[in-house]
């Protein structure tokens, strides 16, 4: 009775989604109809598979270089020896990447991974190249012609080495700019992601409509980056009013902003599946 009682288990498992050297169940869910950013990703329940689950295709952690291992945290006295960046991401995604037959999603999609250094930017970018390399058989890598879809593509922010990063031969990771390398560098192809913080750029917070010079600001910057074949995203877009976050979430869908940075997970999941129709589709991260 109790073998009959233990198989029923584990088919329950299987049936879930649950494989046997895979954590948490496979994601349920194909990527969004529109790109989500899942920022601070490290800080809900289950990093990573929170994110997968709810169709993201971009997931950020912020990293500190700690005795040489990439330690998961905001702030350094948060970090914990267990909480790695191959532990929580890497490894994770190299197993569906594998179970997937080259993919990270099962219908062929990737996904970005945003790594946000927190230490510093030289030394960590020595020990960061060294890691991924370790991972190429999931990481995108090497020029646009030669790069594979479907994988996990690395972007790297917060402290960033852009003169090591620039003369790398075979990239194996991309560089997240600001807005400022729209116009010093337009022409640096491994800066493929601009990214800002919403707060600075704009006084919009999803109260009654985005003012007309406003709305030219973000079109442009929309229309400057889409013109270098970059892709933009902003920061601090989440508020607590759920009205005013519905209106944000919209003028971004509306602007083409390629990327929708939250924290919440479940409620910009369900505000683009509702709102997939009759809407400008983003371009494909990979």
């Amino acid at each position: 009775m109790k073998s009959w009682f233990l198989v029923l288990i584990f088919v329950s498992l299987l049936l879930l989604g649950w494989q046997p050297g895979i954590s948490q169940p496979i994601p349920a869910f194909a990527p969004l109809p529109f790109s989500a950013h899942a920022h601070n990703d490290y800080q809900h329940e289950n990093p990573l598979w929170d994110a997968l689950h709810y169709g993201f295709s971009s997931i950020e952690a912020d990293v500190h270089l700690v005795d040489g291992e990439f330690l998961v945290a905001h702030d350094r006295e948060d970090c914990s020896p267990e909480r790695t960046l191959k532990s929580l991401y890497l490894d994770p995604l190299r197993q569906l990447v594998q179970r997937h037959g080259g993919s990270v999603y099962e219908n062929g999609a990737g996904v970005i991974l945003l790594v946000d250094v927190k230490s510093s930017a030289e030394i960590s970018w020595k020990a960061l190249l060294q890691l991924l390399w370790s991972y190429e058989d999931i990481i995108s890598h090497g020029n646009s012609e030669t790069r594979k879809t479907g994988l996990v593509r690395v972007v790297v922010s917060g402290k960033r080495d852009f003169r090591s990063m620039s003369r790398c031969k075979q990239p194996i990771a991309d560089y997240d700019g600001r807005l400022a390398d729209i116009e010093e560098h337009p022409n640096k192809s491994i800066i493929t992601l601009i990214s800002a913080d919403w707060t600075e750029e704009f006084k919009w917070q999803g109260e009654s409509t985005l003012q007309d010079e406003e709305t030219s600001k973000l079109k442009n910057i929309v229309r400057l980056t889409h013109g270098q074949n970059r892709r933009v995203r902003f920061w601090g877009t989440d508020v607590p009013d759920s009205t005013k976050q519905q209106a944000i979430w919209r003028v971004l869908q509306e602007m083409e902003v390629d990327f929708i940075s939250t924290d919440k997970l479940t409620d910009l999941h369900t505000h683009l599946k509702v709102n997939s129709r009759n809407r400008p589709k983003i371009k494909k991260t990979h």
